[in-house]
């Protein structure tokens, strides 16, 4: 259950229906948008068989400072926001998948949620793609566990003027040292967006899920 600020707030499902699942991706949304945009945005992962999961923030952010200022000037924003992924998390294991069959999707403020997530909550995934976003706060944390070589995507542009290349490095270390396969690309005079090249990265993920549960 969601504690805090992003309690009770809606969660968009699209795809498959969760009965005949055998994946899940769930989508973060940035700072402004929505978790209906965030699933319009996944247009280009939409594959059989693949459920599409985006809880909403409230007043469409997850946390109303800069993510890389210190965390506790983000609370109690990002333990809600934590605990609305937990939650997420919580339904998609009672329709009986397993989160190796999950992949964490987050653009902007959703990929350093899914970041800081991924990072506190180490296991393995299906993937987690965090594009456009880093770990959380004004310097990097010591996070323990593994991720059990868990694919991971951090993906930035070289001219985003909202993510520091250097921090997406960081978080590129952290995963690396928690046993994530990381996959780390700063594309060329690209700014705050998705590419092309992480969808397909990404939908590689999802193909090699179904292609298993066959």
């Amino acid at each position: 259950m969601t504690e805090g600020p992003h309690a009770d707030q809606p969660v968009v499902t699209a795809g498959a229906p969760a009965s005949v699942a055998d994946a899940v991706v769930v989508l973060l949304h940035g700072r402004g948008a929505t978790a209906q945009g965030v699933v319009n945005l996944a247009e280009p992962l939409y594959r059989h068989g693949v459920t599409f999961v985006a809880p909403e923030a409230a007043r469409s952010r997850w946390f109303p400072y800069s993510a890389f200022a210190p965390v506790e000037r983000n609370e109690p924003h990002v333990s809600s926001a934590l605990s609305a992924v937990d939650g997420v998390l919580d339904d998609v294991r009672e329709w009986g998948i397993p989160l190796t069959d999950v992949v964490l999707f987050g653009f902007s403020q959703g990929a350093c949620l899914a970041s800081e997530y991924a990072a506190r909550n180490p296991r393995e995934y299906g993937g987690v793609a965090a594009l456009s976003g880093g770990l959380l706060g004004e310097e990097v944390g010591d996070y323990d566990g593994s991720l059990a070589g868990t694919p991971v995507l951090l993906g930035v542009g070289d001219s985003d003027p909202e993510v520091p290349v250097a921090r997406v490095r960081e978080t590129a270390a952290v995963f690396c040292a928690l046993g994530g396969s990381v996959t780390e690309r700063a594309y060329e005079d690209v700014g705050h967006e998705v590419t092309d090249d992480e969808f397909a990265v990404v939908g590689s993920w999802l193909d090699d899920i179904l292609s298993d549960s066959d």
